[in-house]
């Protein structure tokens, strides 16, 4: 499967705003958009002229699939599944990739960043439902439960991983409830636009792909 392998730092640059994508390099004074608040390139610094409609579309989405760690076939893919889903489908395009498990164990506190979570759950250390579960695509369920797998734990670089994340005291959202000590998360409920804190106008990413 395609990925993204460059420097995650530039794409933060070139929205223009933190993604988060190296946890917590991003708070630091090593964060790349305290030292280069601009654009990547030889001419990233030079102001621009305004962006035309399109250009802002296209941003709002490149926003999204970069935040996600989505390619561009995946990103369609949810979309046309957001189409078809009653409600408006900006809002059920961030539902269903905020759905995601890898994003869903990052926001549970057990991993910081989307490279580890990934790299975990696809070397089968997550157990959804009991069950060994090795997509990091996988949409979960009002009812979930999620954890580490018990022989796992005891291997040193998760050891390391997850006390790192105990220590980052990150935000559980309200649709999760994590019990840290058992290394456990439950999607009490599936999550509303309220409890999605990306800062992207999916209106936006409708008009683009509705074009």
């Amino acid at each position: 499967m395609a990925r993204y392998i460059g420097s995650v730092c530039r794409l933060c640059r070139r929205e223009g705003m933190k993604l988060f994508l190296k946890s917590d390099r991003c708070n630091s004074f090593k964060c790349a958009m305290e030292k280069k608040p601009f654009a990547p390139g030889q001419h990233g610094a030079v102001k621009k002229f305004k962006s035309s409609e399109y250009g802002i579309q296209l941003r709002e989405k490149q926003k999204a699939k970069r935040y996600y760690g989505i390619l561009e076939n995946q990103f369609r893919i949810y979309f046309e599944m957001a189409e078809r889903m009653p409600g408006r489908t900006g809002e059920n395009l961030l539902v269903l990739i905020e759905r995601r498990l890898d994003n869903v164990v990052i926001k549970s506190g057990l991993f910081k960043s989307k490279q580890t979570a990934r790299q975990f759950i696809t070397h089968g250390h997550i157990l959804v439902n009991g069950k060994r579960l090795d997509i990091p695509s996988y949409l979960v369920e009002e009812g979930d439960v999620i954890k580490i797998l018990d022989k796992s734990k005891d291997t040193l670089v998760i050891k390391q991983v997850l006390e790192e994340a105990n220590q980052s005291q990150s935000i559980i959202p309200s649709w999760l409830n994590v019990d840290l000590e058992k290394l456990e998360s439950k999607v009490i409920r599936i999550p509303n636009r309220e409890d999605i804190t990306v800062q992207v106008n999916e209106q936006l990413i409708v008009e683009l792909y509705s074009k």
